[in-house]
């Protein structure tokens, strides 16, 4: 049968991670968390790529959750839904958060302080660039970059704020643009 030897930092680790934990601070009657999620539309543009072009990046590099408006925890209004346009720079970095009218969403009590709170969490959210790759073939068949550029680009994404029994929720969705 085997032994393992652990280093004595590892062990003091192990034993450590068996210790209680402290109860989590008392919390206020209605509380709110966000969540999102990407939409497609199915109307959206798109980056047409030449033959021998990859598009690469557009990728969450930090996200900031929307906090539930606190001065609407008491009241705990219904579902509030907010859709915005994530315009995304060349450097990755979040510009612009337009907000998309859904219906008469757009006309519900107070949505605009939920529309301040996903454009106050989405401006500080970063991407990987949008890169777009040329390659080329040189004459023995063999494949390389030619050049590269970053590119602007948007994404869509509808956010969802609800109280239910006293607690609150924001989930979302995107979609690419």
């Amino acid at each position: 049968m085997a032994r393992m030897r652990l280093a004595p930092g590892l062990l003091v680790l192990g034993v450590a991670g068996c210790a209680s934990v402290a109860a989590p601070p008392a919390r206020a009657p209605n509380e709110g968390s966000a969540s999102y999620r990407m939409l497609d539309d199915g109307r959206m543009a798109h980056y047409q790529l030449a033959i021998g072009d990859t598009a690469t990046g557009a990728t969450p590099l930090r996200r900031v959750q929307p906090v539930y408006p606190p001065d609407q925890l008491a009241a705990c209004p219904p579902l509030q839904e907010v859709q915005v346009q994530v315009i995304v720079d060349e450097a990755g970095k979040v510009g612009e958060v337009r907000a998309i009218p859904a219906d008469d969403a757009s006309h519900a009590p107070h949505w605009e302080r939920f529309y301040a709170a996903v454009r106050t969490a989405v401006l500080q959210w970063q991407f990987n660039p949008l890169r777009i790759n040329h390659w080329a073939a040189d004459a023995d068949g063999n494949s390389h970059e030619v050049d590269s550029t970053t590119r602007p680009f948007s994404l869509i994404y509808a956010f969802r704020f609800e109280c239910r029994a006293g607690k609150t929720a924001v989930s979302s969705a995107s979609a690419p643009r």
